[in-house]
């Protein structure tokens, strides 16, 4: 009975272990051996392959069945199609966002974000968007038929571009517009508007009627990109790269690579709200059509010969337009989000977009942290200091179970002399021992597993807080002080995961010593394993785990103090 308490202490330190374990094997290519978790696959591929990749069909999903035949006309086979493989290059900058267009169809094929850096070479500006013999990942968007076949504009017609590709001193807005011909009697203008300090793009479809009969056609969106995982990501965490579908009905749906290329995708396909989103580590792009307008949404897999490896990969909704009589036109505005996972601009710019920053089955606990640490931040003006400020405010917040851990500790401690004299005197009959053992904890008033449940309780909040620093894309290239300067990058010199080390070390050393020589042993070696893998976690990640093990020990000692248990190190015995 001496050991439940340390058993169950073992047993969440064994879970963080096997959750660690199945990152290690995702980030390897490996399936994951407990939880669902995204491949890792990562290569390259010659820039033509790429090419005849961003050649892609229109959405195979439609949310009328007798306009499957017009999609499939829609989509030529890419050797066979005279389409050319690009169009003509269109660079546009704002304040925040330099994006690329090819004329072809009016596509958003790259995009760089100003006020982020690179994640392996700083020197650079992040790219998310692009389409180089690298990586595929595009933007796009067409028309195709409803009830009657019909072919008609995609993102394989060629566009004539008009309007500015600089967003100037003193303007707010900046208006570019791709203009295809008339396919099959419909001519498509595309006009997109992008704010300043904005990673909202406003795109209205205007869909122009040249036969001399009503024609109803439908619009599809669709973000198309590799499986591969982004380029830096750390070996020792793993985070989700994939597409995901959000509705009133079944908020936020994650959906793995893997599960759409075996067809066992579960999302919901039918909607008159919500989004589309293809979501990586820190950053996000998405379509969101207006609210009751109803769409179909497909998730699929095109496998193309010749192309990227694991390409490609297709999320896409597309929405039947009201018929339109002959000589008239109609507009469809969507807004396409290409940004970062910024909580607070997310959740200004469309219902569950926020949910693109994913803190899980936590998110409970993850919002108001966020909050917490966010408000912290306005005041202190310095991430790193502002997470050493929120484990404080945490800390105190927890006294009081904390304070009845350690006293259980404490008291554990004070009786373990009489534990040990009597395991080595009973050692050969474990009945007598387990008797006596319970004895001393009637006279002493020992509960063993008072020290147990007041950390238990708290576990998810820390957990919780862990998932808000991982996710918070403003820790990318923040500085903390002196050599720290990004607390999303590990420690170049490894002088804090040293420190968290010596402290983790220290923390066990003033804890009671097991009676057991085994579990003795394994308490020293577990936080030294576990110590290991934070030499490559994000700066942040340690700072926070540093100032809580200092809190901790530092309430350990005073407790154990003012309860006349001086605090005494029990240092391993390996002979």
């Amino acid at each position: 009975m001496n050991d439940i308490r340390r058993t169950f202490l073992w047993v969440i330190f064994g879970f963080s272990m096997v959750l660690l374990w199945d990152k290690w094997q995702i980030h390897n290519g490996n399936k994951p051996t407990f939880f669902p978790s995204p491949p890792g696959e990562v290569s390259t591929a010659p820039p033509a392959a790429a090419k005849a990749a961003s050649d892609a069909s229109v959405p195979g999903a439609t949310p009328i069945a007798s306009a499957a035949p017009a999609l499939a006309a829609a989509a030529p086979d890419t050797a066979g199609s005279a389409a050319p493989a690009r169009g003509e290059r269109i660079s546009v900058r704002t304040d925040v966002l330099a994006l690329e267009f090819d004329t072809l169809g009016g596509t958003l094929v790259g995009s760089q974000f100003l006020k982020y850096g690179d994640t392996v070479d700083k020197s650079k500006q992040f790219v998310l968007l692009d389409d180089s013999k690298d990586r595929l990942y595009l933007a796009q968007s067409g028309v195709v038929a409803g009830a009657v076949p019909g072919n008609f504009p995609t993102h394989k017609t060629p566009m004539a571009f008009s309007g500015a590709t600089t967003l100037q001193d003193g303007q707010d807005s900046l208006e570019l517009r791709f203009s295809s011909p008339a396919v099959g009697g419909i001519s498509l203008v595309k006009t997109y508007t992008l704010h300043r300090g904005s990673y909202a793009i406003g795109v209205r479809h205007t869909l122009s009627n040249h036969l001399d009969a009503a024609v109803a056609p439908q619009l599809y969106l669709q973000l198309m990109r590799d499986g591969n995982k982004p380029v830096g990501e750390s070996a020792f965490y793993s985070t989700f790269t994939g597409p995901a579908v959000y509705t009133d009905a079944k908020k936020y749906q994650k959906v793995e690579f893997a599960d759409i290329k075996k067809k066992k995708a579960d999302y919901e396909k039918q909607a008159s709200n919500g989004y589309i989103a293809m979501v990586q580590h820190y950053f996000a792009s998405a379509w969101v059509l207006p609210d009751g307008l109803a769409r179909s949404i497909s998730l699929d897999h095109i496998d193309m010969p010749g192309a990227l490896a694991d390409c490609c990969y297709r999320a896409a909704m597309v929405a039947p337009v009201a018929a339109i009589a002959p000589g008239a036109s109609a507009n469809i505005e969507a807004t396409l989000f290409v940004g970062p996972q910024e909580e607070k601009m997310l959740e200004a710019l469309a219902p569950g977009l926020e949910l693109l920053k994913d803190y899980g089955w936590l998110t409970i606990l993850a919002k108001p942290l966020y909050w917490l640490l966010d408000e912290l931040h306005r005041v202190i003006q310095n991430w790193g200091w502002s997470i050493v400020a929120l484990v404080l405010l945490l800390k105190i917040a927890f006294y009081w179970l904390n304070a009845k851990a350690y006293s259980s500790m404490a008291k554990m401690k004070a009786v373990n002399p009489k534990i040990m004299e009597m395991r080595e005197r009973l050692k050969d009959n474990p009945q007598q021992m387990q008797q006596e053992m319970m004895r001393i904890y009637r006279e002493e008033k020992v509960n063993p597993m008072g020290g147990c449940f007041p950390i238990m309780v708290q576990i998810p909040v820390f957990i919780a807080l862990y998932w808000v620093l991982l996710s918070t894309v403003e820790m990318r290239n923040a500085p903390w002080m002196g050599w720290i300067h990004d607390l999303s990058a590990p420690d170049p010199y490894f002088i804090l995961p040293v420190v968290m080390t010596l402290t983790t070390l220290l923390q066990t050393a003033l804890n009671p010593a097991p009676p057991d020589p085994m579990q003795a042993k394994l308490m020293w070696f577990m936080p030294l394993a576990f110590s290991v893998m934070f030499f490559f976690f994000p700066s942040g990640l340690v700072v926070y785990w540093i100032t809580n093990n200092i809190l901790s020990i530092a309430q350990q000692w005073l407790i154990n103090t003012r309860m006349g248990v001086p605090p005494q190190f029990n240092l391993p015995k390996f002979n």
